[in-house]
């Protein structure tokens, strides 16, 4: 029974003679060379073995399984599966993502100190850098100071979006086929409606809220430059008088899609842009104020002009409190259909209205900050 055991009827096997790897007496398995360790990638640091067949790896280097000391090793070798994990989310978080990199740059510039490697140093700032921008980003989405001060704002606007809400602006103050006030408020709303197929629908309570008693020869003068077109039929009276359930069409011929398109963003940043600009010249305070047009369109560029927390214009770095520089005055003149030195008065009706807390149109800049109640309108520059 159990013959075929080891030494069973016989002597046991020999054992290999010496000086002869893998050779084997009699009835004994042979014994399998043992792989070479890797060859170092070229230009790159030398492969490293973490035990039971896996290998560190970070950032397209491979972790050497020598490097010390061990906890740094360790580390790199935690960062590059944290990593991976992180990009196997269903969802991202971009704080988790924030101090990743931090962790890495951490990581990064003590290998560089103990290797003497210029390229991880430089992997690591590129790292800090990382960690400062995601962490602005996540910041600008929640509404709040990138130190972490403040309340969270429910935005209206991603900071994409925000963008594409300049791009608008900018494009309506080029393009609006008449100087006056009404007429340039007119084109913005009507651009947004008709931003994606060149045509958009419209009530007669919309072109009323809009332009208040303006809305019928505002909208003819529109028609009668060729800007914008009516269904045949359909004069600017009966488009006063459509109903929601029976709105009118209206047809821009310079959005319509036969060349490049001068909008170019998606149905639902069109529907996202379209709503945050009736939000703005509809708000209810600067109706209260009775608010012209002029007002409201500031109204609608210092929102879209503005830093998460308020401030109007980009961050200027060493500028005395962070407040950043405004908008250029020029800009906003001719986006509102003013001259320059009529922005002064309406920035100032934004201020009696809650808008702005504060305005000042010194040095050909418009400088100020949104109202509290504002901030959740902020283009988020």
């Amino acid at each position: 029974m159990f013959s075929d055991a080891p030494g069973a009827g016989g002597a046991p096997s020999a054992a290999p003679a010496a000086g002869r790897p893998g050779a084997v007496g009699g009835g004994a398995a042979s014994v399998p060379r043992a792989r070479p360790a890797p060859r170092p990638r070229p230009g790159g640091v030398p492969a490293g073995h973490l035990g039971a067949g896996r290998w560190g790896k970070i950032a397209q280097r491979i972790v050497p399984d020598d490097l010390q000391p061990d906890v740094l090793r360790l580390e790199l070798t935690e960062l590059g599966d944290a990593f991976r994990a992180y990009q196997r989310r269903p969802e991202p978080d971009l704080a988790v993502l924030a101090d990743l990199h931090d962790r890495k740059a951490r990581a990064f510039a003590l290998w560089a100190d103990v290797t003497e490697d210029a390229s991880l140093r430089e992997e690591a700032v590129r790292a800090e850098a990382a960690a400062r921008t995601t962490r602005e980003m996540n910041a600008n989405r929640l509404g709040i100071e990138v130190d972490g001060g403040g309340p969270v704002v429910q935005r209206l606007l991603t900071r994409g979006q925000g963008a594409h809400a300049r791009g608008v602006l900018e494009y309506v103050r080029v393009h609006a086929p008449l100087p006056g006030a009404e007429a340039r408020l007119a084109v913005l709303m009507l651009s947004l409606r008709a931003a994606r197929a060149g045509t958009g629908n419209v009530t007669g309570q919309d072109l009323s809220g809009w332009l208040q008693g303006d809305a019928e020869r505002v909208l003819q003068d529109l028609v009668d430059v060729g800007w914008l077109c009516l269904p045949e039929g359909v004069d600017a009276a009966d488009a006063l008088d459509s109903r929601p359930e029976e709105p009118t069409q209206v047809t821009v011929p310079s959005l319509l899609p036969a060349g490049p398109r001068p909008l170019p963003f998606g149905k639902v940043t069109r529907a996202r842009l379209s709503g945050w600009a009736q939000k703005v010249v509809g708000d209810r305070k600067l109706r209260k104020k009775k608010a012209g047009a002029a007002t409201r369109l500031l109204a609608v560029y210092t929102a879209a002009h503005s830093r998460p927390d308020g401030r109007l214009g980009e961050r200027v770095e060493g500028a005395e409190g962070a407040e950043g520089d405004g908008v250029g005055l020029d800009a906003v003149a001719s986006f509102c259909g003013l001259r320059p030195e009529d922005v002064t008065e309406h920035a100032e009706l934004l201020v009696a209205a809650g808008w702005l807390t504060e305005a000042d149109a010194a040095g050909g800049r418009l400088r100020g900050r949104l109202g509290e109640r504002i901030l959740p309108l902020s283009g988020l520059v």
